[in-house]
């Protein structure tokens, strides 16, 4: 027998079955801890004063944001100027200094940022470090106030392994598998459409990218012909010499996926060309759950798609693996769409489209779980590279209205407190 096993067991299947996520459950559970406060208040004032020797204590506050120091971005090579500059611009406003570590994959990029970008920030709080894994471990062997990392969960670790040395804190922009739910009640072509843009894009190569696809066999009878129409629409009848779209960044990324081109079977696409780093726009089907393009992130131009029965199904189906950066849910019924958004979890939503939620400044971009931790975009980046510091500013004199807190205490002074804690609509902290 394992008691807190079991304990732990029963709290993530309550949170699983989705107790706490009504609004009325949480008020609930809160007007609960104000009567737990209200009804055992002598209680807790003997218990404390038995610990600690402490009474009631009335304070205000404000958050002064203030730089962390000395920043350490490391950037993929997916998208390599706009993975560097947007962290890159909310450290810089929240005032820290920056060592920027762009990837030695994108190298063309990376000479620019190295030998260009310089020019053009103050030199004496910026700096530019070049390399590859070796010299990022080197690199992660240093303090830093702050670290932002954007790329595999496999590096991730690394990070934040080395970064607990430090207890440096840390914002980790992972990946993971986006599940992308079609339901039965849907335009195909349209979905086509929209699923085909975001998955082809880049040549798939997009942290966001919906990784594969759940839907009914039916569905998927005609999903099919829907697709490739669509790839014909977007890349022609030889998409190999279309200029919309994108290569494999490099021979080892080309190899993985030309492996995974072996799972399932290939229903639209499947050709590839290594001289071209050529991977053709790909769906795949018959694909069971434990094959390598169902274990991995693709991160290529490979749609697969597995069958589910039901939406609950898929929902479960969701919900057994890790928390993903993005998800997606199709439908007609924004019934459909709001129990997929309600029952599951991951960093992002987006009902009916593709990633266009991370296109917008108004909305935190990152993930949750083994998808990541932290946020960023617009405000978010100046927010995430800012420590919120909690600040006290209180007059030297009036010192008659500090007197209520000083012992020895009273029964009358507390009563006196409160009453002047309710008029001014102030909260009391038990310290």
């Amino acid at each position: 027998m394992d008691p807190l096993g079991d304990t732990l067991r029963r709290l993530r299947e309550a949170f699983h079955a989705g107790r706490t996520r009504p609004a009325e459950f949480r008020a609930a559970q809160l007007q609960g801890l104000g009567r737990f406060l209200q009804e055992n208040k002598q209680l807790l004032h003997d218990a404390l004063a038995q610990d600690l020797h402490k009474a009631t204590q009335l304070d205000s506050a404000f958050i002064r944001k203030e730089p962390f120091g000395l920043v350490l971005i490391i950037a993929p090579w997916n998208y390599p100027l706009n993975l560097t500059l947007v962290p890159l611009v909310g450290a810089l406003a929240a005032g820290n200094c920056v060592v920027l570590k762009p990837s030695e994959i994108s190298k063309n990029v990376e000479k620019i940022l190295a030998e260009v970008l310089p020019q053009y920030v103050d030199q004496s709080c910026f700096a530019v470090v070049l390399g590859g894994p070796q010299e990022t471990g080197q690199l992660l062997e240093h303090r830093f106030d702050y670290i932002f990392f954007t790329g595999s969960p496999r590096v991730g670790k690394i990070v934040m392994t080395a970064a607990a040395k430090h207890l440096t804190p840390v914002t980790l922009e992972l990946g993971g598998k986006n599940p992308c739910y079609v339901d039965d009640n849907c335009d195909p072509q349209t979905v086509a459409n929209r699923v085909a843009w975001f998955r082809y894009f880049n040549a798939g190569q997009t942290c966001v990218a919906p990784d594969y696809v759940l839907c009914s066999p039916e569905m998927q009878e005609r999903l099919l012909p829907a697709l490739q129409s669509t790839i014909t629409r977007f890349y022609g009848d030889d998409p190999q010499s279309s200029p919309n779209l994108g290569r494999i960044i490099n021979q080892k990324q080309f190899q993985r996926l030309r492996a995974l081109l072996g799972c399932g079977r290939v229903a639209i696409g499947g050709q590839s060309d290594e001289s071209d780093r050529y991977i053709a726009p790909t769906v795949l089907v018959d694909v069971q759950e434990m094959e390598p393009v169902m274990q991995e992130e693709i991160f290529g131009p490979i749609l697969p798609i597995v069958n589910v029965q039901s939406l609950d199904e898929a929902i479960e189906f969701i919900n057994r693996r890790e928390k993903p950066l993005a998800l997606y849910a199709f439908s007609n019924s924004s019934q459909v769409v709001k129990r997929v958004l309600t029952q599951t979890s991951s960093g992002g939503f987006c009902g009916n489209d593709g990633f266009m939620h991370m296109t917008l400044a108004s909305l935190p971009f990152g993930g949750v779980g083994a998808s990541g931790m932290g946020r960023y975009h617009g405000k978010f980046s100046f927010d995430t590279f800012s420590h919120h510091r909690a600040c006290l500013l209180r007059s030297p004199g009036m010192e008659k209205l500090n007197a209520l807190r000083y012992p020895p205490q009273s029964p009358r002074r507390l009563r006196m407190l409160l009453v002047a804690m309710e008029a001014q609509g102030c909260s009391c902290t038990l310290l």
